[in-house]
């Protein structure tokens, strides 16, 4: 045996593991901090707006329906999906805390992508309600039940759980014996284990069944269910009812256009050719904080229901305060405990 091939068999047989992964993020960019600046106020503003959607769904008692489980659990999702990424990025560049310890890399990369999955078939879910109820309104509180819709997000949070613990342990089993310089914002999953010096092609296989299944897959169906949508809107006669369901559709379809376009964009754009990586680290970072502070935004404005509610909350408020500066004045102090009455 020659001494080149004495020494990939070391390479091969000998597991290495790092102690800690050091993130490089943006290479020679002036000010980049400003950036990140930007993307604590992002953080903040997405903190606030989920925060806002979710109180408003379970204060107000008319919200309480399947559709706004849904809705609720694609806020919970984009809150944690920030809140898993967003801090770290500002602890680990704002204060030069490049350097990562591995285990906790492992937990960053993990929490990260389990969001994402769950917000893309949060999102497939959704356009599961629209389709049941314009397809099929008669049956529509038959079929979409809270018991229904609350199996179908256990059964969403369960396989994104399984399936990143697997890829997670996949990235375990490496071995890392040259540098250990991650090129992203992030422990991203690509980044990470093209760093090993080991077999990675199950890596290399799971990270294209990440792109299916996250991108791929729910786009089509997604799209499935708005055709069906399509020729079931075509038999109505009358164009104002036709209008007035293709409105229920238009927030649902907004989401789905910020989260998946940009993220099969930056995929698209890194397979089909080489994006300099400081391109790719701001697509990537939009990609994955944009949409969680659109998402409440969106869905307060463009929906009737949840203004009526969130109007109705305010007005309940305002009697309330009413109620006690007029206590007040009277000189009489009374426990009123204050209750949302909706």
């Amino acid at each position: 045996m020659s001494q080149a091939e004495r020494s990939a068999s070391i390479i091969n047989t000998t597991f290495v593991r790092p102690a800690a992964f050091y993130i490089n993020g943006f290479t020679d960019i002036p000010h980049a901090q400003y950036y990140y600046v930007f993307l604590c106020f992002v953080y903040i503003m997405t903190v606030v707006g989920n925060g806002f959607l979710m109180s408003v769904i379970y204060l107000v008692k008319t919200l309480h329906s399947a559709k706004y489980m849904i809705v609720f659990s694609l806020a919970l999702t984009d809150l944690c999906g920030s809140t898993a990424l967003i801090p770290k990025v500002l602890d680990t560049f704002l204060f030069d805390r490049r350097y990562i310890v591995y285990e906790a890399c492992l937990s960053y990369m993990f929490f990260v992508w389990f969001f994402a999955f769950v917000q893309s078939w949060t999102l497939v879910t959704m356009a599961y309600d629209r389709f049941v109820a314009i397809c099929f309104p008669l049956r529509y509180h038959s079929i979409v039940t809270k018991p229904a819709v609350a199996v179908m997000l256990l059964c969403v949070w369960a396989f994104s759980l399984s399936l990143f613990a697997a890829a997670v342990g996949l990235i375990d089993r490496l071995s890392f014996c040259g540098s250990l310089v991650v090129q992203s914002f992030f422990c991203d999953h690509g980044p990470v284990y093209y760093l090993a010096c080991s077999d990675t092609t199950l890596n290399t296989i799971i990270a294209r069944f990440f792109i299916v299944i996250i991108i791929c897959v729910p786009l089509v169906l997604i799209a499935l269910t708005y055709v069906c949508i399509a020729v079931a809107l075509s038999r109505i006669a009358s164009g104002a009812e036709r209008l007035k369901a293709l409105k229920t559709c238009t927030s649902h379809i907004i989401l789905v256009a910020i989260f998946f376009l940009p993220l099969l964009g930056t995929n698209l754009a890194v397979i089909m050719s080489s994006l300099h990586p400081n391109t790719r680290i701001i697509n990537s970072t939009l990609t994955h904080t944009v949409p969680a502070l659109l998402n409440p935004i969106i869905y307060s404005l463009k929906t009737e229901e949840v203004m009526k509610a969130i109007r109705k909350l305010c007005n309940t408020s305002l009697k309330i305060k009413t109620f006690d500066n007029s206590m007040k004045g009277r000189g009489t102090v009374h426990n009123v405990k204050p209750q949302v009455l909706v």
